[in-house]
């Protein structure tokens, strides 16, 4: 699975880019469902849901909408600042069914879309990913857009895609890590350690340039800068203070 493509310029989409061969990435990290609490748990079964597989992916979507806005709206009201949320997470199945700055949709994807401010991805690619990987596909996957929307929101630019992209992965990972410690969202023991050794090999491929643009780094990077995110600090605080300073 490699992990969202972007390309910088307000007037072009971010866009997620998954392989084949890092499909099995996501599977490591385990299955979320909302509690009757209102937490996350792991599980198909959790809560004792029995929503069909498309009950299930809408309500999996819409939670990691609602845990991935929650966690930027409790961020932004702590720095004494106002969150606003993307105008709308957008479903697509047909190429062209929307545009972003111009710039049509295209099938097999999901990107953030500045120049409109929201998400939009194919629901046929994100149904075959659910079915394939789990639902934790999903939460990363917004988790991720996401930490684009907030990128653009505090007006955050590099000079290399490689930068910003690395940056949006320690963002994904801080929002990831943050949820299972304020027990929002839980994972199985081992599956993080697993995951990151999955990503080390959905890299840049061989040849491709660090300051190539649509560049996301090597499988090196971009499993330090995800577990950057995810890990912490020490004293078992957020880490998303250095994701941002990066």
């Amino acid at each position: 699975m490699s992990v969202l493509r972007r390309v910088r310029p307000a007037s072009r989409s971010r866009s997620l880019r998954l392989g084949s061969a890092g499909l099995t990435a996501l599977l490591l990290l385990s299955a979320c469902a909302y509690a009757e609490d209102g937490s996350v748990g792991t599980g198909p079964d959790s809560g004792g849901s029995s929503q069909s597989g498309a009950d299930e992916l809408k309500t999996d979507i819409d939670t990691s909408i609602r845990t991935s806005e929650s966690y930027w709206e409790s961020f932004f009201e702590s720095q004494g600042g106002q969150f606003t949320p993307v105008q709308g997470v957008i479903p697509y199945d047909e190429e062209g069914d929307g545009d972003c700055g111009g710039e049509p949709f295209v099938l097999n994807n999901a990107f953030f879309c500045p120049v409109g401010n929201f998400i939009a991805y194919d629901q046929n690619f994100i149904a075959g990913q659910y079915q394939a990987i789990g639902d934790a596909f999903v939460y990363y996957l917004i988790g991720h857009e996401y930490a684009h929307a907030v990128q653009d929101l505090l007006g955050i630019q590099h000079r290399l895609t490689i930068q910003h992209e690395l940056q949006a992965d320690c963002m994904a990972g801080a929002y990831l890590g943050d949820s299972v410690r304020a027990d929002v969202l839980a994972v199985e023991e081992g599956d993080i350690d697993e995951l990151l050794t999955s990503l080390a090999t959905v890299g840049d491929q061989p040849g491709i340039p660090w300051f190539a643009e649509g560049a996301h780094g090597t499988g090196q990077q971009r499993t330090q800068a995800f577990a950057q995110g995810y890990e912490g600090t020490q004293g078992n605080g957020s880490a998303l203070a250095s994701c941002l300073s990066s």
